[in-house]
């Protein structure tokens, strides 16, 4: 397939594009850089210069691709905003193409709120928190569509060899400051690996009868506490923890830091079974980071 990916570079983009070209695939990463332009080159990908922020520029591509990847957002006050106009002119781009367009779009596990000991399926009402509700909108926008053939994927709590989530308990373990941890010791988080993720859109990606919802996470629901103490023994790690509250935590960093605050289990039984996804690190315990 030709692929567009938008946040080729990011985090999860990277993972993706690997996955993508390790498969076969044709992929053109949206770029705003050199330095992106070669991340992309050396992924096996070709980039092409454009911003988020101006669709107008790039979403000519949408006509020409075979399926499109939205991973990426601006973190800024303004990424509802972004993330909307680009929605807006695919889906503008996408009603001119004679065939459907293959596109995934990226949600995540803070779109169902709190679950507590519930465990979130695809069917659980959707609860955002307040900075990513308009993900919600814009999913549904696609998934209305006429000429897009739309999955939406929520992934769990993201880490890999670099730290990904854990990186910030990481650093503070290898100062030997107090880590710092948001909420509550108990609060549960779903968890993948990054490469289990990547390789999650590209089997959703190839099979355009997958429409709909798909959670991605690894483990349902991971203690902070459990967390904590992984990086504590690897690091040697003597300074303990802190809690810090959510009002605390969203004075200091802004309204997105309640997402880790939240007491989550998320299920993928849905993508496993349609998709075969078997993913490799089954506990995070036993991986690389």
């Amino acid at each position: 397939m030709k692929v567009l990916i938008l946040g080729g570079t990011g985090t999860i983009g990277t993972a993706v594009t690997t996955e993508l070209t390790r498969h076969g695939h044709n992929v053109i990463g949206l770029s705003r850089s050199v330095t992106s332009d070669q991340t992309l080159l050396q992924l096996g990908a070709t980039p092409y210069r454009g911003d988020l922020r101006k669709p107008d520029h790039w979403a000519h591509l949408v006509r020409e691709v075979d399926g499109l990847i939205q991973l990426a957002t601006t973190f800024d006050d303004d990424m509802a905003a972004v993330d909307t106009r680009a929605i807006t002119e695919i889906l503008r781009r996408a009603a001119q193409r004679e065939t459907p367009l293959r596109l995934l779009y990226t949600g995540g596990c803070w779109l169902y709120g709190a679950t507590g000991n519930s465990v979130a399926s695809e069917t659980r009402p959707l609860r955002p928190i307040e900075s990513f509700a308009w993900m919600t909108k814009n999913g549904q926008s696609l998934a209305n569509a006429a000429q897009i053939s739309a999955a939406i994927l929520h992934p769990a709590m993201v880490y890999h060899q670099d730290g990904g989530v854990f990186a910030r308990f990481i650093q503070q373990a290898q100062d030997g400051d107090p880590i710092e941890v948001w909420g509550s010791i108990s609060t549960r988080w779903p968890l993948v690996h990054r490469d289990d993720l990547a390789v999650a859109y590209r089997m959703v990606l190839e099979d355009s009868n997958l429409t709909g919802s798909f959670n991605v996470s690894t483990e349902d629901g991971t203690s902070v506490g459990d967390i904590v103490a992984e990086i504590s023994k690897r690091h040697s790690h003597k300074a303990g923890y802190l809690v810090r509250n959510l009002k605390h935590v969203v004075a200091k960093h802004g309204n997105w830091a309640e997402g880790p605050t939240l007491d989550q289990q998320m299920s993928a039984e849905k993508i496993r079974r349609l998709c075969g996804w078997s993913p490799r690190h089954a506990q995070f315990q036993n991986a690389v980071f």
